[in-house]
């Protein structure tokens, strides 16, 4: 069993990566800097500190789209350099896993396969996984017995939905609902209630907080722009405007994961009457949103502990695990 083994999974926002050498996941942001078009300036969280601040000559952007890859050349520049800081410089040949959505066209998943392939990080093998089955390992759930299990992961810019049982994939959903939208809410709550502009960082650090200021009673101090005058004011915004902002993203996503179900044959959704719902992703800890989903569906919620590392952890289990050998699958024709 090969000891270089990496388990990649791509986020829109964030880049996960589990490395087999020294057990360990590093997230980063998954954005590139490049300056005069063609210069590499910075990538990961370097890139993200200078978002929205940077001059004209410095383009930074997000490789990833709705959970799909818009920039194949910059992505693989990143995998390429980010593989290389685990590996302190020297590439070594290496085995690489990588969770690919479900609800996605053959073209879009082969294009996550073309992308290790074509990053010039030396590798032996290339396996591709269910986005939503790494999942379910990640939260501890035995996914390749007979049980239904329905996992709702709610990323930057989409929301997958899937039933799992025996290993597979019974029924997935992707919505393009996610972190960004919930930020683009809160955006323009504040615009129309306050006349202020506020930036996509200030929404989102709004957005992370809302839990620790409504158990403090108070609101959330934002800094922006204010479009009468032009000019920068500090402005306290009431949690209630940023709730009732969320409200028809959450509506969204409850109303999509009650779709699901409504299809679900109906052994499998007596087993998910029993076990629940399993929430995770980087934009699942949203305040109230799994008690929406609580509300909206009926079934309780299981939180996933690790939101933004649960598919991360999953591949770390494929990999060292021979028992969930069997979920990781090559693309045909291209395994070597």
């Amino acid at each position: 069993m090969a000891n270089n083994a990496f388990g990649i999974d791509l986020g829109t926002n964030n880049i996960k990566i589990y490395s087999k050498n020294d057990d360990k996941i590093t997230v980063e942001k998954n954005m590139i800097a490049i300056e005069n078009k063609n210069t590499l300036f910075a990538y990961g969280d370097s890139a993200f500190e200078m978002y929205e601040k940077a001059p004209g000559n410095i383009h930074i952007s997000y490789p990833l789209s709705n959970g799909v890859i818009a920039d194949i050349q910059n992505m693989e520049t990143l995998v390429k350099y980010f593989i290389s800081d685990l590996q302190r410089g020297s590439a070594k040949p290496a085995d690489f896993y990588i969770a690919v959505p479900t609800d996605v066209t053959e073209v879009e998943k082969r294009a996550f396969y073309d992308l290790v392939k074509d990053a010039g990080v030396k590798a032996k093998k290339i396996m591709v996984v269910e986005k939503a089955v790494a999942d379910g390992l990640g939260m501890d759930i035995d996914v390749k017995n007979s049980q239904g299990v329905i996992v709702v992961n709610v990323g930057f810019e989409t929301t997958e939905i899937s039933i799992l049982s025996l290993g597979g994939i019974v029924l997935s959903r992707l919505i393009k609902v996610g972190g960004a939208k919930f930020d683009e809410a809160i955006r323009a709550a504040v615009r129309r209630e306050f006349s202020l502009i506020i930036g996509g960082k200030t929404a989102e650090s709004v957005k992370i907080a809302l839990s620790e200021l409504e158990q403090d009673n108070c609101g959330a101090v934002v800094y922006g722009r204010d479009i009468v005058t032009g000019l920068p004011v500090e402005r306290e915004i009431p949690t209630k405007l940023v709730v009732e902002s969320l409200e028809e993203h959450f509506n969204t996503i409850v109303d999509n994961v009650k779709v699901i179900l409504e299809r679900t044959p109906p052994e499998l959704a007596a087993d998910i009457y029993r076990n629940g719902i399993y929430l995770t992703g980087g934009a699942s800890q949203v305040s109230h949103l799994a008690d929406r989903i609580n509300l909206g569906t009926g079934l309780k919620v299981n939180v996933s502990e690790y939101p933004l590392t649960s598919v991360a952890l999953g591949l770390s289990k494929i990999i060292n695990e021979d028992n969930y050998k069997t979920v990781a699958y090559a693309i045909e024709g291209m395994s070597k």
